[in-house]
């Protein structure tokens, strides 16, 4: 069962609605998508889930990680398009994608941005954050990838830049879909992490609820971290609309049977797909 706003989602249904979200499961493969991005019928999108082990987009495994795209395409009616995923090393470099690239073509790039229709952008994540990006004056989409690195790195404002850049896009156009990570909740770190978070981001209004006091263990102080939180004050200070940045509320390792999670899982952990297209 997942949790959304105190509100339980009952995954054994094929398709339900709750929050800002809606599950789907086609013929036993499952993912989320956004109910404000399925406004917008000329673009398709989802955030995958476990589905049984059915979809797992690793690269280790290159024949594995192609079926799962065919899965998935399939399932949003998209099998003729070509998926473009970029080799993610949690750097804060974002690509704008002319045409179709191979994963080697795109090392150490972490996030990617189009306004070619045909063309599905996929980023990978197991706790790290997802962002979907659309803007729906310039047509352009984007999707991200921002572990705590990411964050510190702030790979979202670099992305928002480059569609105002390429694509002529205004910040107040945009939407933002946060996708499942690790929360607050679960997102324990010791105090070197702390020190990093505190001295980029204090002067942010609210320091004091992103980052928590948590308990002393082996003699260690640890602390909880709001990467979130600190997204949505970089996005909203870059001028996004807050009615345009949309949270699926989802902690990843709270949820892990139904979604990967590195902490939750450890080296056998697999990764989850961000996936947007234009039509």
């Amino acid at each position: 069962m997942i949790k959304i706003c105190q509100e339980q989602l009952n995954i054994g249904e094929s398709k339900l609605q709750v929050g800002n979200i809606v599950y789907e499961n086609k013929n036993g493969i499952e993912y989320i998508q956004f109910k404000k991005l399925l406004e917008y019928p000329e673009i398709t999108h989802c955030y995958t889930m476990r589905s049984n082990n059915q979809l797992n987009f690793q690269i280790k495994n290159r024949d594995f990680f192609n079926q799962s795209c065919d899965k998935i395409l399939k399932s949003l009616n998209m099998e003729n398009i070509k998926v473009v995923r970029p080799y993610q090393t949690h750097t804060d470099t974002v690509e704008k994608i002319e045409k179709v690239k191979n994963i080697d073509e795109l090392k150490d790039v972490d996030g990617v941005v189009t306004n070619k229709k045909d063309i599905a952008l996929l980023t990978t994540s197991a706790d790290c954050i997802s962002f979907l990006l659309y803007d729906p004056v310039k047509k352009a989409i984007g999707s991200i990838h921002s572990g705590w690195k990411g964050t510190l790195k702030r790979i979202i404002i670099k992305a928002i830049e480059k569609m105002i850049t390429e694509y002529h896009s205004k910040p107040e156009d945009i939407i933002c879909c946060i996708c499942p990570s690790i929360r607050q909740c679960c997102f324990e770190v010791d105090e070197d992490v702390k020190d990093l978070f505190y001295n980029k981001y204090k002067n942010l209004k609210n320091i004091d609820e992103i980052i928590k006091l948590g308990d002393k263990k082996e003699n260690k102080q640890k602390y909880y971290i709001d990467t979130v939180k600190i997204n949505i004050e970089l996005l909203k200070n870059i001028g996004l609309k807050e009615k345009n940045i949309i949270d699926s509320n989802i902690c990843t390792m709270c949820h892990s049977k139904e979604f990967h999670s590195y902490r939750a899982d450890g080296k056998s952990f697999g990764v989850n797909g961000a996936i947007i297209a234009i039509k």
